[in-house]
């Protein structure tokens, strides 16, 4: 059986992910190259265009979101209508935008 030791194991011919990986050190690299593949730094995305891009890649885009969120590479505002990819992942418990 093939080892499956990189981000590109992780999805189908087709570019969809097989699974969420549950190991935290795999699941961190598949956050990372999520975050920097989907989402532009310093664009806001509402949650639509979050779930949307997600959905591209595996149908649990709730649970990819929430991921995104509490790994830090997405913060959120506190009411979350507007996502932010962060450059340096680092605000474990999720990340919130300063409201302006």
């Amino acid at each position: 059986m093939p080892s499956i030791d990189t981000v590109a194991d992780l999805f189908s011919a087709e570019g969809r992910l097989k699974a969420i990986p549950r190991r935290p050190a795999r699941r961190e690299a598949l956050l990372a190259h999520l975050a920097g593949s989907l989402f532009e730094p310093d664009r806001s995305y509402t949650e639509r265009e979050v779930n949307e891009a997600l959905l591209t890649v595996h149908e649990d885009f709730p649970a990819l979101r929430r991921h995104l969120v509490v790994g830090g590479h997405l913060a959120r505002t506190k009411d979350g209508a507007a996502y932010r990819r962060q450059q340096q992942p680092g605000s474990p418990g999720g990340a919130t935008l300063s409201v302006a």
